[in-house]
C-alpha cells in the first residue's frame, strides 16, 4: 500500500547532483566542542523519541527543547529547520538499521551450516530487526514519497540490503535446486523480496497500520521460511 503523503506537504527539497549522502553531518552544522556534541545527541534523542512515541513527525521544536534540555536557538543554529532535524533522525536510524543488518547476517553465517538452517533463521532474525526499527523505517518511507534528500539514500539502503542477503544466500548456492549460477542469483533475489515484502506488509512499513492482518506472527514467519526454502531448493 503506498504511503499517504501529509496534507499540505512542503515543497519537495531538491537533491543536488553529486550531493553528499544523507547523514547527520550533511543536514546540520558540525559541533566543534564536546559540550556541543552532547547537545546535538540530546536533540537527536529527543526528536527520535517523540517520533517513535507518536509514529509521526507531529512534534514541535519546543517539545524537543524541553525534552532534550536544549534551547530553541541552539536547535535552529544546528539544523536551521525542523525538516533537517527530522532528516538527521532518519539518517541516524538508517545507520542503526544497517549496523543491525550487518550484525544479523554475520551471526547467522557463523551459526548456520546449511541453507535449511539459514533461511528460517534469517526470516526470524530479519523480522526482529525490522520490528525493532519499524516506526522510524515507516516514517522514512513516507517522507521519501516527497523528499528526495531521504528518497535517494533510502533506495541505496534498500539495494544494499538486497545485495547483502543475496550474497549470504548464495554462500549455500550448492544446496540450491539448480547448478545454473544465473538461476541461483534470480532465486536468491526473489527470495529476499518475497521475505521483505511479506514482513513489511505485516509491519505496515510505508503505510498505515490498517494493512496488518490477523495472521499469527510466529506462524507467518515459520511458513514464510519453509516456503522460501522450498523455492530455493526446487529443481
Amino acid at each position: 500500500m503506498p504511503a499517504t503523503k501529509p496534507s499540505n506537504p512542503k515543497p519537495a527539497a531538491k537533491a543536488k547532483p553529486g550531493a553528499k549522502p544523507l547523514a547527520v553531518e550533511t543536514v546540520s552544522r558540525r559541533p566543534q566542542q564536546g559540550r556541543s556534541k552532547a547537545s546535538l545527541e540530546r536533540m537527536l534523542g529527543a526528536a527520535r523519541a517523540l517520533m517513535v512515541e507518536r509514529g509521526s513527525e507531529d512534534f514541535t521544536l519546543l517539545e524537543v527543547s524541553k525534552s532534550g534540555s536544549v534551547s530553541i536557538g541552539s536547535i535552529y543554529l544546528r539544523f536551521e529547520s525542523k525538516d533537517n532535524l527530522v532528516r538527521a533522525v532518519i539518517a541516524r536510524a538508517m545507520d542503526d538499521l544497517a549496523a543491525s543488518e550487518d550484525a544479523m547476517i554475520t551471526g547467522l553465517e557463523r551459526e548456520c551450516s546449511s541453507l535449511a538452517e539459514f533461511v528460517p533463521a534469517f526470516v526470524k532474525a530479519y523480522a526482529a530487526v525490522l520490528t525493532e526499527n519499524a516506526t522510524l523505517l515507516r516514517l522514512a518511507m513516507m517522507r521519501a514519497e516527497y523528499d528526495p534528500l531521504v528518497a535517494e539514500p533510502g533506495k541505496r539502503a534498500a539495494l544494499r540490503a538486497v545485495n547483502m542477503v543475496t550474497v549470504a544466500l548464495l554462500h549455500y548456492g550448492e544446496q540450491f535446486g539448480t547448478s545454473d549460477p544465473q538461476i541461483r542469483q534470480t532465486r536468491a533475489n526473489a527470495a529476499y523480496y518475497i521475505i521483505f515484502a511479506t514482513l513489511a506488509r505485516q509491519l505496515s512499513l510505508g503505510s498505515s497500520r490498517e494493512s496488518v492482518t490477523e495472521y499469527d506472527w510466529e506462524d507467518l514467519k515459520a511458513q514464510l521460511g519453509q516456503m522460501c526454502l522450498a523455492y530455493l531448493t526446487a529443481p
